[in-house]
């Protein structure tokens, strides 16, 4: 039965995650609040090793859960599960894409979906910067103030985000950078 669940949660977030691998992250925190197969901390660990890897997030994090819950074959359900939705609409785009490009209500849904994924992607980076950046269950616990920030996180956050600003590297670079940095310094 957790095969078949597992493939369909998956199939779910396939089908309605457009706009690549970021656009899977508001489904895949549903699955840390709704299902508990990945605690949040796990999901932020798969995010930076799917950002650091080949690979997309959502099929390497789909394949991790499945694995997870439910071994091997659960591993391949949930990534058949996240991929089958793509299968599907390619090959049926593939075949009438040329009889219907030039359509303005194709030309306006693709218009239309630009600002979709872009706010779906920009909740997932407020998300994250809260789960990262803020200890926001430890400042419940404790009510001090001091215990809201995670300092080293800022830190890095900050400095990240000046050296992306003032040099023009590619992105391998900073990933690296901050990989090292996480490693130095035990974040």
């Amino acid at each position: 039965m957790i095969l078949l669940k597992l493939y369909f949660v998956f199939f779910r977030i396939g089908l309605f995650s457009v706009g690549g691998g970021l656009a899977t992250l508001p489904f895949l925190q549903e699955i840390v609040h709704k299902y508990g197969w990945i605690t949040s901390e796990e999901l932020l660990n798969m995010i930076a090793i799917s950002e650091s890897t080949p690979g997309p997030i959502g099929i390497n994090t789909s394949t991790y859960v499945g694995y997870n819950t439910g071994g091997v074959l659960g591993g391949l359900m949930a990534t058949l599960g996240i991929v089958t939705p793509s299968i599907i609409i390619i090959v049926i785009i593939a075949h009438w894409f040329s009889k219907f490009s030039e359509k303005h209500i194709v030309k306006s849904a693709f218009y239309g979906i630009r600002p979709v994924v872009t706010g779906l992607i920009g909740a997932v980076g407020y998300e994250l910067a809260k789960i990262e950046l803020f200890n926001i269950e430890t400042f419940l616990k404790t009510n001090k103030i001091v215990d809201l920030l995670n300092l080293k996180a800022i830190l890095l956050f900050g400095m990240m985000f000046y050296l992306i600003r003032k040099f023009n590297k590619h992105p391998i670079t900073y990933i690296l950078v901050a990989a090292v940095i996480g490693i130095i310094f035990k974040f």
